[in-house]
């Protein structure tokens, strides 16, 4: 009972380590004609991901630039609203991102990115590998891989919950100007057409002109 309680304490360890340790996962606000740049020293030979996603501004797209320590340009998009790239570090050294909206003159955007590093460490880096995982550790690795797969699908339906919220704002805002539009027309044409008809039924004054003889 008590080995598998630690199996089991020892998963969830593990399991923060992970969130902790891997990789930089931030949202930040990239304010129009702006570029924000981050690094990562990545060790050579370490497995790299990049994913990111425009979650609410203007048309939802930005420009992306991934470069090595030496400035080799590594990956490069232009407008996009969500891309994912992986790579293999081939040096040592700061590797540096930068998310551009230079192309943007009036709208700012919000920016959700995912760096991760690495592998994950192993689960028991103390236990002996040559032998085969018990019945319980297995399950563990399991629980491990599927509360992964819940924080990823968590942090998507976050982002698209996000965006949709955003877009029914901006909607909800474009009807609510358009009603106090057409109700301000609509009070300006009353107005003209009382006028008008006002004008069919007031009295003229003639001007008698009297000639002598």
């Amino acid at each position: 009972m008590f080995g598998s309680l630690r199996v089991l304490l020892q998963v969830l360890w593990a399991h923060l380590l992970c969130g902790w340790v891997l990789g930089s996962e931030l949202t930040f606000e990239l304010p129009d004609n702006a570029k924000q740049c981050f690094y990562e020293d990545i060790i050579i030979g370490t497995k790299c991901t990049l994913e990111f996603q425009v979650v609410t501004g203007g048309h939802y797209d930005v420009d992306c630039r991934l470069e090595d320590p030496d400035g080799t340009t590594l990956y490069k998009e232009m407008k996009k609203q969500y891309d994912s790239f992986t790579f293999t570090a081939a040096k040592n050294g700061t590797h540096k991102f930068c998310f551009s909206n230079e192309f943007s003159t009036f709208t700012h955007k919000t920016v959700y990115f995912d760096f991760q590093v690495g592998d994950d460490p192993p689960l028991f880096p103390n236990e002996n590998r040559v032998t085969a995982l018990t019945q319980m550790e297995s399950a563990c690795v399991s629980i491990h891989e599927a509360l992964k797969s819940v924080i990823d699908y968590q942090t998507h339906f976050r982002l698209r919950e996000s965006q949709g919220r955003s877009r029914a704002e901006d909607l909800n805002t474009r009807v609510a100007f358009w009603s106090i539009g057409e109700a301000v027309i609509l009070l300006v044409v009353s107005i003209s057409q009382v006028l008008l008809l006002k004008s069919f039924f007031s009295d003229k004054k003639t001007t008698m002109t009297r000639v002598g003889s």
